[in-house]
């Protein structure tokens, strides 16, 4: 079968998000919240209604909301079963065998995608477009798993196969653990000089970017995914007590380096692909209005792709630094267009991605 009309518990970022995505591919939607000034402000985004029963109720809510909208939803009439998108697995399918719903209805996944800014209003329906989609299909009915897959695909998202305490595992080194170290180091900076923090670069705001979190949200999935993160945090703590002890040694201190960029060359390429190499350009321009809106109109003109981009300007500057990666191809000839244009543009660096 496919899918016609999804109901989704919980209007935050992922759930109305969803909502967007599905409607845009056909299938009418149903927002439901808790929060009803979240519900209408989720139904007004989405613009979809209808009075079918749905195919499968779709549990977007925090973490521990899964439990109470488990029990409010067991009844509704619904042709194939539930799904959630739940951060933490294990700690849901314990709830779902409280709540007395059978496994069999219950579709465990988990969506690798998301935002610092939480709510409806920060939902953009091309959320999942290429991230990874955890599913654990373990003793689930096939035609709930055969509709899970269907979303997964009309979202534009990868599937991944993975068992739901592997999962835990998984999340607990990949995004729980980042989000607590990005959390303390920014932690460090609360009371620092203003003019310290004026020198602040791109290598520290891209550390401490997820440090904007939303509080409520991370407590609860630390809180929950507490077993699995525990072990990590121990190890991370004994390495920088080891490294405490060496920062006289500077072979010690350059092992400790080369250690890092290995695990850093681990992390998958683009689209979770394999690593490519990417290009980075040196761009000077002006601080002045519309530079960078021009540079982006170049790169269109040219026929180049930016796969990615950093912007350095401290204040006070009269000129900024944006650094394009693309494909030694597009590299090349975006240096020489932008060139005969007059632009200020320094020699590309080649590195793996």
């Amino acid at each position: 079968m496919s899918l016609s009309h999804v109901r989704i518990v919980g209007s935050g970022l992922i759930g109305t998000s969803i909502g967007l995505a599905l409607v845009q591919r056909g299938v009418a939607v149903t927002m439901v919240d808790i929060d009803k000034r979240a519900e209408v402000l989720a139904q007004d985004l989405v613009k979809s209604s209808t009075s079918e029963v749905p195919d499968l109720i779709l549990i977007a809510t925090p973490i521990n909301a899964v439990k109470r909208a488990l029990e409010s939803e067991k009844s509704t009439p619904v042709k194939l079963g539930f799904m959630d998108i739940s951060s933490v697995k294990v700690k849901v399918k314990v709830d779902v065998q409280t709540v007395g719903i059978s496994s069999a209805i219950f579709l465990p996944t988990h969506p690798m995608a998301g935002r610092e800014i939480g709510g409806a209003e920060s939902a953009r329906a091309d959320l999942f477009i290429a991230r990874p989609w955890i599913m654990d299909s373990t003793g689930v009915n096939s035609d709930l798993v055969r509709a899970g897959r269907e979303l997964i695909e009309l979202l534009g998202a990868h599937l991944v196969e993975m068992e739901s305490g592997e999962h835990d595992q998984a999340v607990a080194l990949v995004s729980h653990l980042p989000q607590i170290i990005s959390s303390l180091l920014a932690q460090q900076l609360n009371g620092s000089p203003t003019s310290w923090l004026n020198l602040s670069g791109s290598g520290l705001r891209d550390t401490v970017r997820i440090a904007g979190s939303h509080p409520e949200l991370w407590k609860e999935i630390i809180a929950a995914n507490n077993k699995a993160i525990k072990p990590l945090l121990s190890k991370f703590i004994s390495d920088a007590q080891n490294l405490l002890s060496l920062l006289d040694d500077e072979k010690a201190i350059s092992e400790f380096i080369a250690s890092g960029n290995e695990g850093k060359a681990q992390i998958p390429g683009k689209h979770g692909g394999k690593n490519r190499e990417y290009s980075y350009l040196p761009i000077v321009i002006d601080d002045k209005p519309g530079q960078l809106a021009a540079l982006f109109d170049e790169c269109a003109i040219a026929k180049v792709n930016v796969e990615d981009l950093s912007i350095e300007h401290s204040p006070g500057q009269l000129t900024g630094l944006i650094t394009l990666a693309l494909s030694k191809e597009d590299s090349d000839t975006l240096t020489t267009h932008l060139r005969e244009k007059g632009w200020n543009v320094h020699a590309a660096r080649s590195t793996v991605q």
